[in-house]
């Protein structure tokens, strides 16, 4: 009878533990709206109460605040997050490239003024791929208002690039008015199917992956001048590789608190991209993920809950 007892008791906690967590996911808490910035409408993605410990999450090439979405909708019950589309991505503005400069100066500088006009103050940074370069120029920028990071696949060391996937690319730095490796650059990444790859390669169940990514991408990357804002900013992609040196003395001078969670089998920002954070950085929650470069696509709930235990530590 005792052992029936517990069992009993056992059964009921858990199916409260996951009613629980099943509230907490919730979708209908998330709310769309535009700010404008300088002329532009910079589309964003919010959740939770601004009185909270803010996150701010920084989205990656070729993709959106779109794919912070699970984030969104699980922790607005406890944080407060906010997700912007940067210019020429997502739902923002779609400036041309006579209107607007596209490099990663320029993206930083319209998210700092985005925070700013949102009275966004302290944040939590989550950066990916692009969400790097953008997001430490901020932190550079505003140190003290950077309570964390946490990163995913977002690459701040010379080791974390792939000197295969980036070699069309390095060689676009050296030859910028080449249409030839223009042409051969935008047909191996901007095509279908090479959207597609960004995030079925290196995953552990490419079926498993929500075709409405590279989908919602297929349709903005089919908008006329949006393959030459992309070459535009693969080619200011350099100007990322040499302020480096000072976004890891960053690091190191602040010691800002990090939660680490990285594919490794990701094609362009292998696994030392990740490793080389340990040098700088002393209070790391430090995780190596089996999956490719959008690792929230697989792994949603572990980095979701070891999100709501960093975040915790930092209130």
């Amino acid at each position: 009878m005792k052992h029936l007892i517990a069992v009993l008791i056992s059964l009921v906690l858990s199916l409260c533990a996951h009613n629980t967590m099943a509230a907490s996911h919730d979708h209908s808490r998330v709310q769309y709206d535009v700010e404008t910035v300088d002329g532009l409408d910079i589309f964003y993605r919010e959740s939770g109460n601004p009185e909270n410990l803010s996150v701010v999450m920084l989205h990656g090439f070729p993709h959106s605040s779109h794919q912070y979405r699970e984030v969104l909708a699980a922790l607005g019950d406890e944080y407060h997050l906010i997700a912007p589309d940067y210019p020429g991505f997502g739902d923002s503005s779609f400036p041309s490239v006579d209107q607007y400069t596209y490099t990663f100066d320029n993206l930083a500088d319209t998210i700092d003024k985005f925070l700013i006009q949102r009275n966004i103050k302290e944040y939590v940074l989550m950066i990916q791929d692009y969400g790097a370069p953008v997001g430490f120029r901020i932190a550079t920028r505003h140190p003290e208002r950077v309570k964390g990071f946490v990163v995913m696949n977002g690459n701040a060391y010379v080791e974390g690039l792939s000197p295969e996937a980036w070699a069309p690319i390095m060689q676009y730095w050296q030859n910028k008015n080449n249409p030839e490796l223009e042409n051969a650059i935008a047909a191996q990444v901007f095509s279908d199917e090479g959207l597609k790859w960004q995030y079925t390669h290196g995953t552990r169940n490419p079926s498993g992956i929500n075709p409405d990514n590279w989908n919602l991408d297929i349709a903005k990357f089919a908008r006329k001048g949006q393959h030459r804002m992309q070459l535009d900013l693969f080619y200011d992609y350099q100007n990322n590789v040499k302020l480096y040196p000072q976004w890891q003395r960053y690091m190191r001078d602040n010691q800002p608190p990090m939660l680490l969670v990285w594919g490794k089998n990701d094609a362009f920002f292998p696994e030392p991209g990740a490793q080389a954070y340990r040098r700088d950085v002393e209070n790391i929650d430090y995780n190596i993920l089996d999956t490719g470069h959008f690792a929230l696509e697989e792994e949603a709930p572990f980095i979701i809950s070891k999100m709501r235990q960093f975040l915790r530590t930092l209130k």
